[in-house]
């Protein structure tokens, strides 16, 4: 597995729309002071074409045009990091233009979620290249930045953080007035785990997952590396993580179902979900009871309500890497490993 090198100042992030652009004014001032933040913490920071036009259905621009600017930056020496500048629908329309070889050769650090799954897992799972599951660009445009978003650059910087339960989480969206709002921490974080025990819940091994509305769509056509991933890495053991977007409890469970029957989850040894954005009960079944009724019988622990996804603040989650989950009081920890 090839762990990107680590970003070190002078070099350039590189912020281009793979799926959706930016176009509401508030958004554009919040990249301009992420930018500006960036900038006096050393770094340059890089906008491609599209980065701020919207065109039909949600896109910045063509299948095509997204992909050509997305390769062009594994031609560029001084771009380490290069980030999502948001998510969207429709990310699929570029995947068949995009120079995987070129970034097995010359692997950087990609990071986005949600839509980006679909960039995430690929790289990870066909090239063998770390990539990381964690916020948009927008994010370090906070004026005052949240601890997430502290943990993420330390993480590309090579730093050996441990990643932490946030205290509290944003449940719904909130009102913007200025473009540079942190989140607005409205809830307590209290994960749960199927594993009842006064002792902590421990497991490793290599992490893959994403947005399991956008996992689905991979499976089964030719960007669907997970099969080979899971049995290369089988002496490592795997660790899932997931959360969803927009799924009823049917519609969970028959597509945990595809996936298990899929393969993908062989030598499992955990699964972390975090909390769900949008959730429609069947059965009088809670998200927790749906997913068990999928997959308890997979007989590994599965952790609850983590901070992973679209509920913000999030954890940085590198995919390939080998790391150690733990879980205890309703806390959970997140550790790489050597």
């Amino acid at each position: 597995m090839i762990r990107p090198e680590k970003i070190k100042k002078g070099d350039v992030f590189a912020v281009t729309a793979v799926s959706d652009g930016v176009g509401d004014e508030l958004d554009k001032i919040r990249f301009e002071n992420a930018k500006k933040t960036l900038e006096k913490k050393g770094y340059g920071v890089t906008f491609t074409p599209d980065v701020f036009t919207v065109r039909e259905m949600g896109k910045s621009a063509s299948g095509r045009q997204r992909a050509d600017e997305f390769n062009a930056l594994f031609n560029q020496d001084n771009v380490s990091y290069i980030v999502s500048a948001k998510g969207g629908n429709f990310l699929n329309e570029m995947m068949e233009f995009v120079d995987f070889e070129k970034i097995s050769h010359n692997p950087k650090w990609f990071q986005g979620y949600s839509d980006n799954t679909w960039l995430v897992n690929t790289i990870t799972t066909k090239c063998d290249v770390m990539s990381i599951y964690g916020s948009n660009f927008g994010e370090y445009g906070m004026d005052i930045w949240h601890k997430s978003v502290d943990d993420n650059l330390k993480l590309v910087e090579g730093e050996d953080i441990v990643q932490h339960s946030f205290d509290k989480y944003q449940e719904n969206f909130s009102e913007r007035i200025t473009g540079l709002e942190g989140y607005t921490e409205d809830k307590d974080v209290l994960l749960s785990c199927s594993v009842k025990s006064e002792d902590a819940v421990e497991f490793s091994g290599r992490l893959i997952g994403g947005c399991l509305d956008v996992l689905v769509l991979i499976q089964g056509t030719k960007y669907d590396y997970v099969e080979q991933f899971v049995y290369k890495y089988a002496d490592d053991g795997i660790i899932w993580y997931l959360e969803s977007f927009d799924f009823s409890g049917e519609n969970l469970i028959m597509q945990l179902w595809k996936l298990k029957e899929s393969g993908w989850f062989r030598n499992v040894k955990g699964i972390v979900f975090g909390r769900p954005l949008f959730f429609r009960e069947a059965f009088d079944m809670s998200y927790e009871e749906t997913v068990m009724y999928a997959i308890g019988e997979l007989d590994v622990p599965v952790i609850f309500d983590a901070d992973i996804g679209h509920k913000g603040p999030r954890f940085a989650v590198i995919n390939g890497a080998k790391a150690k989950v733990s879980y205890k009081d309703s806390r959970m920890s997140l550790k790489y490993l050597s």
